[in-house]
C-alpha cells in the first residue's frame, strides 16, 4: 500500500501498548512517519487526590510503551498539560497531516476530542479515531427494531451471534513499525510523578504493576486457571479471577486477544471461558449502554432510581464511613473494603456484596 501521509500524529490514551493497537495500525499505514504522544491531561489529573494509584499505573505502563516505541526505533513525547491544548499545538509544531486515536466514549473524553478536532482543522490536519477498546461498540449490536439493548442476556445472544474471526483479529503493527519516528531524548524523557503532583506508590507490594508486558504475565498465568472460573470466581478467597480488569481499564492488554483466547476455549467445551467470555461481554453491553446513555455517568440508568431518599445528617455520615473504613461489623463486608483500601482493587464478587450492602 502507497503511503499517503508524509507524518501523522499516534496519540495515546486508554491503549497504553505498542501491540495489536487499531489507530497506531492505521497511522503507521497510512504516513511515511509516525510520531507518538502521551498527555498527562491536567483537566482530570488536577481533580485527583496526590496519591492515587491509577495515576501511578498508567505512569508505569508508559514508561513500558515508552521503551518498546524505541525498541522499534521510534519514541514516546509525554506531555503534562491540558491535551485539548497540547495535542493540536504538537501536531502543528511537527507538521503532520494528521492525528490518529482510539475512540473514548465518555463524555468528557468525547468533548474534549471534538474541542482538539476543532483545533486540528484550524490547521488543516485530519482527525482519525478507530474502535480499539471493545470487541463491538457503539451500534454495532442492536435488536432488530435497530435499538440499543438495555437487558444483558438478549445482548449478550445478539453479540454471540454477531462474532467471527474478523473481529478478533489482531492488527499487525509490527509488521509497519519502521515507519515509527525517532525521538530526540530531550523531546522523549518521561516525567517524574512528583514533577506532575503525585506520590509514588508500590504497585509491585500490592501485586499490580503497569504495563504491557506485566499484562502477558498476568494472562498466561489466568490461562492455566481459566478452565476452572466458573467454579473459582466464586469463592473470594481463591485465585480464581483474572485481575486483568486494570489492564483493560488502560489498554495495556488488546481485548481481542483476550476474547480470542475465551471463544477458542468456550468453542471446545470449556464451560469457564464461556464464563470469563460472558464477563467480557457485560464490559461491551455497558459501554453500549453509556454510549447510548451518556447520562449513566452522573444518575441512574433507569430515572425512577434517581428519586430515592437517601438518609442524611451526622449519624447517615458516621455510617457511610463506617462502611468506607471496613467498621460495620458484618466481616465479608469489612474485609472486602479492607481488601480495596489497602491493595486499590476488590473482587467481583465481594464488589456485588459491599455495594449492595
Amino acid at each position: 500500500m502507497t503511503k499517503v501521509l508524509n507524518s501523522a500524529l499516534m496519540w495515546f490514551r486508554r491503549d497504553l501498548r505498542l501491540d495489536d493497537n487499531a489507530a497506531l495500525f492505521h497511522a503507521l499505514k497510512a504516513a511515511r512517519q509516525v510520531h507518538c504522544v502521551f498527555v498527562f491531561d491536567r483537566e482530570i489529573l488536577d481533580a485527583l487526590h496526590r496519591r492515587d494509584r491509577r495515576v501511578v499505573f498508567i505512569h508505569q505502563s508508559v514508561q513500558v510503551l515508552g521503551e518498546a516505541l524505541r525498541a522499534q526505533g521510534g519514541g514516546l513525547r509525554v506531555v503534562h498539560g491540558v491535551a485539548r491544548d497540547e495535542v493540536p499545538a504538537l501536531a502543528a509544531q511537527l507538521g503532520v497531516q494528521a492525528v490518529y486515536a482510539n475512540h473514548d466514549d465518555e463524555p468528557q473524553a468525547l468533548a474534549r476530542d471534538a474541542a482538539v478536532q476543532q483545533q486540528l482543522l484550524k490547521h488543516g490536519i485530519a482527525w482519525h479515531s478507530s474502535k480499539d477498546h471493545v470487541v463491538f461498540e457503539r451500534s454495532e449490536v442492536l435488536t432488530q427494531s435497530g435499538t440499543p439493548y438495555g437487558v444483558f442476556t438478549p445482548y449478550k445472544n445478539a453479540w454471540l451471534k454477531k462474532l467471527n474471526p474478523f473481529y478478533l483479529k489482531p492488527y499487525p503493527v509490527q509488521a509497519h513499525a519502521a515507519a515509527l519516528a525517532p525521538c530526540a531524548a530531550e523531546a522523549c524523557t518521561l516525567p517524574s510523578l512528583v514533577s506532575i503532583g503525585f506520590e509514588d506508590v508500590d504497585l509491585a507490594a500490592l501485586g499490580l504493576q503497569g504495563g504491557q508486558d506485566r499484562a502477558q504475565v498476568l494472562l498466561q498465568d489466568f490461562l492455566s486457571r481459566m478452565d476452572d472460573y466458573e467454579r473459582t470466581r466464586n469463592f473470594p478467597a481463591v485465585k480464581g479471577p483474572s485481575y486483568l480488569s486494570v489492564h483493560l481499564r488502560f489498554g495495556t492488554v488488546s481485548i481481542r486477544q483476550l476474547a480470542a483466547l475465551a471463544f477458542e476455549r468456550a468453542q471446545a467445551g470449556s464451560e469457564g471461558a464461556a464464563v470469563w467470555l460472558s464477563e467480557l461481554i457485560w464490559r461491551d453491553f455497558y459501554h453500549q449502554v453509556m454510549h447510548h446513555h451518556p447520562h449513566v455517568v452522573n444518575s441512574s440508568f433507569k430515572p425512577a432510581y434517581d428519586g430515592i431518599q437517601w438518609e442524611q445528617g451526622p449519624q447517615a455520615q458516621a455510617l457511610f464511613a463506617a462502611w468506607c473504613e471496613g467498621r460495620t461489623g458484618y466481616p465479608l463486608v469489612d474485609a472486602a473494603m479492607a481488601q480495596i483500601n489497602q491493595t486499590g482493587y476488590m473482587h467481583n464478587r465481594l464488589r456485588m456484596v459491599v455495594a449492595s450492602f
